[in-house]
């Protein structure tokens, strides 16, 4: 079976069940990861798949009316190449590349971070397919987080189109991902898109969800005070005259005390480090 299609299936039964929670959790929106891919206008679409070629649908996305294609291609630069990057239906006016900051790296290129559509004055990109290759002067961005929305989505959680908010993930690694766009549309469904790099430093997959915080409307947790109590440390006073790795086994104590004539082997001063204990020397 196809292991990208097998993805795509556990994806969906993950956003299904993230979308469940959010029923519990009125404050709470779906986040999906977005990895690299390609949109390509109807010039571009010719040029590297062949005349009057159309793309051929894989599987949908949350998106309404916007799918994965069969098709992948090639993204060239000046360091690197990357293979098999997926191409997103339907073709759009505007050719568009998006990748995250790990990807920008291995093609030894430098994309602005940019909502989708504003591709003014970015990177350069070189995109192979199996009919020719397609040259931009620009085109390839690094996708700013951004949540879609739909205007009854916006009325509820009291935001509007262009608007920046937070958004808090509890994870494993917990992040809170900040300047996160609000882009509303009656076209929308509620969710928000972060890339590869965002995701994998959150310990985050598609269908976690995350609390939007807007400005003004999350009143500050005031945590109680902690107090620390100091730890006694424990010591002990070596006697002998040569301080071994074993001595320093047996010893239950954070400090061992020696006198300036012991010897110490390299092996003791490695385990004392490796076991978080302290050699000191003494005149005794």
């Amino acid at each position: 079976m196809d292991s990208e299609w097998i993805q795509s299936i556990v994806e969906e039964v993950i956003q299904q069940l993230g979308r469940k929670e959010l029923a519990q959790r009125p404050n709470h929106i779906p986040i999906a990861v977005s990895a690299r891919h390609v949109h390509l206008s109807e010039q571009h679409l010719a040029a590297l798949f062949g005349p009057s070629y159309a793309l051929k649908k894989k599987s949908d996305l949350s998106q309404p009316n916007q799918f994965a294609a069969e098709e992948t291609v090639i993204l060239s630069g000046p360091k690197g190449a990357i293979e098999r990057v997926r191409v997103l239906g339907p073709s759009r006016h505007l050719t568009q590349v998006e990748i995250s900051q790990t990807d920008a790296f291995k093609l030894g290129l430098k994309p602005p971070i940019r909502q989708s559509g504003d591709i003014q004055g970015s990177s350069p990109i070189t995109i192979i397919g199996p009919k020719g290759s397609v040259y931009l002067p620009e085109g390839l961005i690094i996708a700013q987080a951004h949540i879609h929305m739909a205007p009854e989505d916006a009325e509820r959680f009291q935001v509007q189109d262009g608007q920046y908010v937070q958004v808090r993930a509890e994870t494993e690694r917990p992040v809170t991902f900040e300047k996160v766009l609000i882009r509303v549309s009656p076209s929308y469904r509620l969710e928000m898109h972060i890339d590869t790099d965002e995701a994998n430093a959150g310990f985050i997959r598609s269908g976690q969800v995350g609390e939007i915080i807007v400005e003004g409307q999350r009143q500050p947790v005031q945590a109680a005070p902690v107090v620390l109590q100091e730890k006694p440390v424990l010591s002990t006073v070596f006697e002998g005259k040569l301080l071994s790795q074993h001595e320093v086994k047996q010893m239950n104590e954070e400090v061992i005390r020696v006198g300036k004539g012991t010897i110490v082997t390299p092996l003791a001063k490695d385990t004392a480090r490796e076991l978080g204990k302290k050699i000191q020397v003494i005149d005794k």
